[in-house]
């Protein structure tokens, strides 16, 4: 490696580092926020779309409650169902390819099933099946994500791992008379940490997006009353009276999406090099 490519790589670490800074801290204190919120979330300290003041720093929303409580109050669930959509799919789909590379007819039914699920837009079936089993709640809503996730994430992998599956290793091992969960588990999945961290970046991101569509939607009912999506709709009345009621959850939703997507570009490039 050159000098110059020794400077230069951990000046993009410590870019990627800068990049990924804002995410945990706005999830850290979506995880705190109901201890550090200085109201509790439906108590009403003001008239509706209240200009900011001491005692709400954000303003007032359309009941008159302070959006800096409802803020650190509705970031938790969001990110807690995002989260557990993007490791669930990611895991799945990280094991299931890795068996199609290994059997190449399971490839083929993976390949029909992103095929079909790739022609309905995630959130168009996922709109259709809440409306009509709206108990369906959280879970739901992650079991969908999972099938409309899981077929394409796959497919993915499965390319990821085709290498890996020839290697001569993996034919060592093939040959030896291991067992397939001992390919999959002990002898490709260790050799996808650079795609699996990829995609879990990428897989968060779809995710937090997803999850914010359906509760601005009011699909799934458990994500709390002041769930970050459902404050941007429920003000949305307001913005020229208090811009904060619906700038404030804009923008978490933006800066955890996009500081991730920044990391996942920075740390694959280090990784690749």
């Amino acid at each position: 490696m050159t000098a110059p490519a020794k400077i230069a790589r951990p000046a993009r670490w410590r870019l990627g580092w800068l990049a990924v800074a804002p995410a945990p801290l706005v999830t850290l204190a979506a995880a705190l926020g109901p201890t550090l919120a200085p109201h509790p979330a439906e108590e009403a300290i003001g008239i509706p779309f209240g200009d900011p003041a001491a005692c709400a720093p954000l303003g007032a929303d359309r009941l008159g409650r302070d959006v800096l409580s409802q803020l650190l109050y509705g970031g938790w669930g969001l990110l807690l169902v995002a989260a557990v959509i993007a490791v669930s799919v990611t895991g799945l789909s990280c094991v299931l390819g890795a068996v199609a590379a290994l059997r190449p007819r399971i490839g083929q039914w993976i390949e029909l099933g992103t095929d079909l699920f790739i022609l309905l837009p995630a959130v168009l079936g996922i709109l259709l099946v809440l409306t009509s089993w709206p108990d369906a709640g959280t879970l739901g809503l992650i079991v969908l994500a999972l099938l409309f996730g899981v077929p394409y994430c796959a497919r993915i992998f499965t390319a990821a791992a085709a290498g890996v599956a020839a290697s001569g290793y993996v034919e060592s091992a093939r040959a030896a008379g291991e067992s397939l969960g001992h390919l999959v588990f002990r002898e490709v999945i260790p050799n996808l940490r650079a795609v699996s961290t990829t995609q879990l970046g990428l897989r968060f991101v779809a995710a937090v997006y997803l999850v914010s569509t359906a509760s601005f939607l009011q699909l799934p009912t458990t994500l709390g009353a002041s769930n970050w999506a459902v404050m941007v709709r429920e003000n949305a009345s307001g913005m020229l009276l208090n811009p904060w009621a619906v700038l404030a959850p804009s923008l978490a939703i933006a800066i955890v999406a996009v500081s991730v997507n920044l990391a996942v570009s920075a740390f694959g490039r280090g990784e690749r090099e």
